[in-house]
């Protein structure tokens, strides 16, 4: 058996980006390990709460679910959306030495000799300045730890694009078709990347179940009247029933169905 690690930016990122592939790694008995770079502190939160309180509580909770067994903090904050004050803030992820982090992710990597890392895409999947500082810190730390793959977490731009106009031919509602409308208007999805750079399709629509009652339990993200949560299970099955990965150093041409833990 293997060891995977999952690598974040923010409690919730696990359950949509990896949700599937560390519930199925859990499932054949591989050890899945969480590391999150920051506690979300950035979000509305209600009067008297802390939120990144809160959300280290909703981890706890997706993580068990998931099967993950041990998740750990790398300590940053938050750093907000692109271009907001909350990236100059000297605690942020954004601005932490890609070194220093690097450091502190391959020391676990290490201790737990982990055979497979995922980080992400080179533009954080979506642009987020926090996932785009986990992919260099996940790179540098793979290169620290040669003997762990590297696995990029990405989406399927291409496709993503199909369903889009699928559901404008044919929408299911008004809101998801104006959503569609307006994202394809401005050359979107500006989503994950290319088919032709995914080297990595796994199936987890076995474990979609787990993935969308995982990422349920990040409440004070995903409400009960959110999107997420109110597509049918059928189609959260459809949409999210493949996970996405570019095989760090793999061959041009590579098509892999699963991550290499052993």
């Amino acid at each position: 058996m293997g060891t995977l690690l999952c690598f974040h930016a923010h409690p919730d990122d696990e359950a949509i980006a990896t949700g599937g592939v560390m519930a199925r790694a859990a499932a054949a008995g591989h050890r899945v390990v969480l590391v999150v770079a920051t506690r979300g502190e950035v979000g509305e939160v209600e009067p008297g709460e802390s939120l990144a309180d809160r959300r280290v509580a909703e981890v706890a909770a997706a993580c068990e679910i998931l099967g993950v067994a041990r998740y750990e903090f790398l300590g940053y904050r938050d750093s907000g959306m692109m271009g907001t004050p909350d990236n100059d803030d000297p605690r942020s992820f954004w601005r932490a030495d890609v070194d220093d982090a690097a450091l502190k992710l391959a020391a676990i990597l290490r201790e737990e000799r982990a055979d497979a890392l995922t980080t992400y895409d080179d533009w954080g999947v979506y642009g987020h300045p926090d996932h785009i500082q986990v992919q260099r810190v996940g790179l540098r730390a793979g290169e620290l730890v040669p003997t762990t793959q590297v696995y990029e977490a990405t989406m399927d731009r291409d496709a993503v694009r199909a369903r889009m106009e699928e559901t404008l031919r044919d929408p299911p509602n008004p809101q998801m078709a104006e959503q569609a409308e307006q994202m394809l208007a401005e050359g979107g999805p500006h989503l994950g990347v290319s088919a032709d750079r995914i080297t990595t399709r796994i199936d987890v629509s076995a474990w979609t179940g787990q993935k969308r009652t995982a990422l349920a339990a990040h409440r004070s993200q995903v409400p009960a009247d959110s999107w997420w949560m109110s597509v049918p299970a059928e189609e959260f099955a459809q949409m999210f029933g493949t996970e996405y990965f570019i095989h760090r150093g793999a061959p041009a041409g590579t098509e892999e169905t699963d991550l290499a833990l052993g």
